[in-house]
């Protein structure tokens, strides 16, 4: 069989790397999962998040900017038992299905006990998938049955919601105004907020921006960002 596409460019496969901490730099030792079969197609999903409500008595609104969700990246494709599907990897079909599918739900599924989470993941596939994320939610369809009622093929329905670094996710709240600040020994998170914005009152904000799991005590060493917030946000 022929390692190329009839446009001659060379066969590659969706791939998902998995890793243990939000910049993407811990790799887990079972990464990466290579999509056996390439998907036919793959969703990009955008969302922007509007208040619509209308005033009392009045006819109509005028749409207000609140936020924009995290992108959402959905993928569809087959594990397959049967041996018969051309361009299926050998390595696969020496596998069960449901062994195959313990492959993929440990790189993007499984929940790790000293990170209390489950991974992150880059989705790759080509020029135009390059998503970091974290798998959302996924939906197995079983089929083809042996007598004895073991699936011969499942498809999977994967939903992965994007994911920044700290530096990204500084860089989308207007770098010339966003500010950082390595944390020092002796730090207060209410004291540093009211320096930056002169108010305590965005000390929530500030925690969910750097995703603090508590306002009341900063690692030394660590850096904190200070993006610029409208003023009904605090």
């Amino acid at each position: 069989m022929s390692d190329s596409t009839p446009f001659g460019s060379a066969v590659t496969k969706m791939v998902i790397h998995s890793y243990k901490d939000k910049d993407f730099t811990d790799e887990l030792p079972d990464s990466p999962f290579t999509i056996p079969i390439n998907p036919e197609n793959f969703t990009r999903n955008y969302k922007i998040d509007l208040d619509t409500r209308t005033g009392h008595g009045q006819p109509g609104t005028q749409p207000t900017y609140k936020a924009s969700p995290p992108d959402d990246l959905k993928i569809d494709f087959i594990l397959d038992g049967t041996g018969t599907m051309q361009g299926y990897p050998d390595e696969y079909y020496s596998m069960s299905v449901h062994d195959q599918l313990e492959l993929f739900l440990t790189c993007t599924y499984k929940f790790d006990t000293e990170t209390h989470r489950p991974p992150f993941v880059i989705v790759i596939w080509g020029a135009d998938v390059n998503f970091k994320g974290v798998l959302s939610n996924v939906d197995l369809t079983y089929n083809l049955f042996l007598p004895n009622g073991d699936p011969l093929r499942i498809k999977v329905s994967a939903t992965f919601k994007k994911s920044e670094t700290d530096q990204q996710r500084a860089k989308a709240n207007s770098p010339d105004l966003t500010k950082a600040k390595q944390v020092q020994a002796g730090d207060r998170l209410d004291n540093l907020t009211f320096n930056y914005y002169n108010d305590p009152g965005y000390i929530l904000q500030v925690g969910k921006v750097n995703n603090l799991v508590t306002v009341r005590k900063l690692a030394p060493g660590s850096t904190l960002y200070f993006p610029p917030f409208a003023k009904n946000q605090s």
